[in-house]
């Protein structure tokens, strides 16, 4: 009687332990390492701010976090297909790339708080006059895959102008492949995100003819990304998440300069070029999600117009904004 009464007190013990267990992942203690992706991007400046002043790892080492890792991408295809496998658990990213993963693949990503508007632009060869987009017709223009911002950008403002897109020819390059492409004179124009623009008009090769903003006023560009997993098992950490990059965008907004240091620093693009981008672009740092919902799920409804997608997302299949909202409450 003895030894059946010991082993159901062990069974008991076990089953505390275990749910304990539990309990300690969903406060996010048990989250040894985090990796943030990011792009080389002044859209994302307040991401290599937060980088360059430690506050990634000493903010989260407070929740348990021992190690935050950085990983760099090109483009954002690529990273949210990282973000959705768990190569990565946060991602700073376009708005766009989210949407055929969360669409076609099923995954549980969200975005957590808006990062960047607007801030693309279309550079032609210098020698090149370009009036309306009309003057793009039968030309090769270099951008970011299907799926990106740029792309999906681009393909609704030309069909909203009037353009078919079956007489343009619309490459997939990564940003570097589009310069020197340019360069050679392979492509007609680029359509790509600072600071290339800033880094082509410097070069001498190319010149801003459009910016994104034109296209459609203060749209949505990159955002802070997760999956809800992770929001599941680590609620405190993605909300520490959203409060580092609250403080880093206010930061990035009041110390321009200093941040373009810091920007010049991770990814080797010289400060004048850093100033030059970020005085010329149309761009803004901001960090509200709400901001961007109605962009986001215009995104959605133009990939499915494209056939990209097999449905539209509505905001709640792609935000959650609970923790930016709880953040703001508490500093009223």
């Amino acid at each position: 009687m003895k030894k059946v009464i010991f082993a159901l007190l062990a069974s008991v013990l076990v089953t505390a332990v275990i749910l304990s267990g539990c309990i300690g992942d969903k406060s996010g203690g048990n989250l040894s390492n985090v990796t943030i992706g990011y792009q080389p991007s002044t859209h994302q400046m307040a991401y290599t701010s937060a980088q360059s002043m430690d506050w990634w790892s000493t903010n989260l080492s407070k929740l348990g976090v021992t190690t935050v890792d950085k990983k760099l991408f090109e483009s954002g295809p690529s990273e949210s297909i990282a973000l959705s496998s768990g190569a990565i658990q946060v991602a700073y990213i376009g708005a766009a790339p989210l949407i055929p993963a969360i669409s076609q693949n099923n995954s549980d990503l969200k975005i957590i708080a808006a990062v960047q508007i607007n801030g693309s632009s279309l550079v032609v060869p210098k020698n090149t006059t370009y009036n309306d987009p009309q003057d793009l017709v039968g030309k090769k223009i270099g951008t970011f895959p299907p799926g990106s911002i740029q792309d999906t950008l681009l393909k609704s403002w030309l069909v909203a102008n009037g353009v078919d897109l079956k007489k343009v020819e619309i490459k997939a390059m990564s940003q570097g492949d589009a310069e020197a492409a340019l360069m050679s004179g392979s492509i007609d124009a680029v359509f790509l995100p600072h600071p290339a623009p800033a880094v082509i008009e410097q070069g001498g090769y190319g010149k801003v003819v459009y910016n994104s903003g034109q296209m459609e006023a203060d749209h949505a560009c990159c955002v802070i990304a997760v999956s809800q997993k992770f929001i599941d098992e680590h609620p405190d950490i993605v909300k520490e998440i959203v409060r580092i990059h609250i403080d880093a965008t206010k930061y990035t907004n009041e110390n321009p300069e200093q941040a373009a240091e810091y920007y010049a620093q991770m990814t080797g693009v010289s400060k004048d070029t850093v100033m030059k981008s970020t005085g010329e672009w149309d761009g803004k740092w901001v960090s509200d999600p709400h901001l961007i919902e109605n962009y986001v799920v215009s995104y959605s409804q133009a990939q499915f117009d494209q056939g990209l997608i097999p449905r539209a997302l509505t905001a709640e299949d792609l935000f959650d904004t609970s923790f930016y909202d709880e953040i703001m409450a508490e500093q009223k």
